[in-house]
């Protein structure tokens, strides 16, 4: 096994992913419970096979590519402006907010600034996955509710993109335990280098890549071949993330992000979904189990005030946010109680938030272990809440047919 490592980490990861999501599937809660946990089974902590870290990272930086892919294949700009008052500072208020408040509570604790920081971040971001499938399941993805809650999920992902952009940047001066800090000038410098390489990315893609990769895209759809659609779908998703990583230092998740984005405007963004849906959600698969083979859960024993920490925020801190500043903005209740309880999760960002934290040195390893346990119980506690959510629209439903 150990002269096929790939093969092997196919084989015996996808398999217990799917055993084991089959498992949550019928105890009714999220697969991507059975996902994580497949990781920690086949990671280095657990007994038994181990599965090789470096091609499942590999593996999984392809499924951040699919999964940024898609967010931007659905994200609209049209359905974004119609909640604009209410999304864009409504999420970006929450988000501060989740964040300053694992940020206070890491702090108590005696972590540095960056270490606070990165900890907070990582906890103030929902899983797009998780919403959007139980957004989906109860056929709300089209509603104003639905519309809302994935113009707040967007907003989210954007201001973490811009933190991951922003942290390696900002790293040496977060760094408590560094030996020496950039000169103020030098720091400033790196600031507006880092900034003009997003600004020149982002203008390539809205003046070139907007008519360049849909033009590319109509001109295979002509030839009639649906595999050689599928692989130019493909082609783009991966060339542009790794084009975005390589020449202007911008992350693969918005590389990926901006060239769904540009799609999403031509009349072939539905059938590249669809076309792309498949490899998307086998590659989120690995992803998620190389996600789990970084859980430690040795180390949660350590530092026993992280998890419950962190559960605190993702459970009750970030939904009494949401909730308030939606019924702020004028939101019904039911609107308010749905996006609290549907964010009352965290998922993918964190974990590469988390991860990318730890490779800056900024966190101890202990940080990601709690991210990692505070998503698997967050992602199982959340079902609860939506069908909780469930119980109370029936009600009012009644309770309006009752009074017509």
């Amino acid at each position: 096994m150990a002269s096929t490592p790939l093969i092997a980490l196919l084989v015996i990861g996808l398999g217990l992913a799917f055993i084991l999501g089959t498992l949550a599937h019928r105890l009714k809660i999220s697969p991507l419970v059975g996902y994580l946990l497949a990781g920690v089974a086949v990671g280095p902590f657990t007994p038994g096979f181990v599965a090789d870290q470096h091609l499942a990272h590999e593996l999984s930086e392809i499924g951040i590519v699919l999964l940024m892919f898609g967010v931007g294949l659905h994200f609209s700009l049209s359905d974004l402006m119609a909640v604009r008052w209410t999304v864009l500072p409504g999420a970006l208020l929450q988000s501060i907010a989740s964040t300053a408040l694992g940020f206070g509570i890491a702090s108590l604790f005696g972590w540095d600034t960056g270490a606070s920081l990165v900890f907070g971040l990582t906890l103030s971001v929902g899983s797009t996955v998780v919403l959007t499938r139980a957004l989906g399941d109860r056929r709300l993805m089209d509603s104003p509710q639905g519309r809302l809650a994935v113009g707040w999920l967007v907003t989210q992902d954007l201001f973490t993109i811009i933190a991951l952009v922003m942290l390696p940047v900002l790293a040496p001066l977060l760094d408590g335990a560094a030996a020496g800090r950039p000169a103020s000038s030098d720091f400033w410098q790196v600031i507006a280098l880092t900034l003009g390489k997003i600004a020149a990315f982002v203008v390539l893609m809205l003046v070139v890549g907007r008519r360049a990769i849909p033009a590319i895209l109509h001109y295979v759809a002509h030839t009639g071949s649906r595999e050689l659609f599928r692989l130019a779908v493909l082609s783009v998703a991966l060339g542009v993330a790794f084009g975005a990583a390589e020449l202007f230092d911008v992350s693969f998740a918005l590389g990926a992000f901006f060239a769904g984005m540009v799609l999403a405007e031509s009349q072939l963004s539905q059938r590249a979904a669809n076309e792309i849906l498949p490899l998307r959600d086998a590659f989120a698969v690995l992803f998620f189990v190389s996600v789990g083979m970084l859980v430690n859960p040795a180390t949660l024993l350590h530092t026993a005030w992280l998890l419950p920490a962190a559960l605190f925020v993702v459970l009750i801190g970030t939904p009494l946010v949401t909730y308030g500043l939606l019924r702020l903005f004028r939101q019904s209740r039911l609107t308010g109680l749905l996006l609290a309880g549907g964010l009352a999760q965290i998922g993918e960002f964190s974990f590469v938030l988390v991860a990318l934290g730890v490779g800056l040195k900024l966190v101890p390893p202990e940080a990601q272990d709690a991210v990692m346990a505070a998503s698997i119980l967050s992602i199982l506690v959340n079902p609860l809440l939506m069908a909780g959510w469930d119980r109370l629209r029936k009600r009012h439903e009644q309770a309006v047919a009752a009074s017509a």
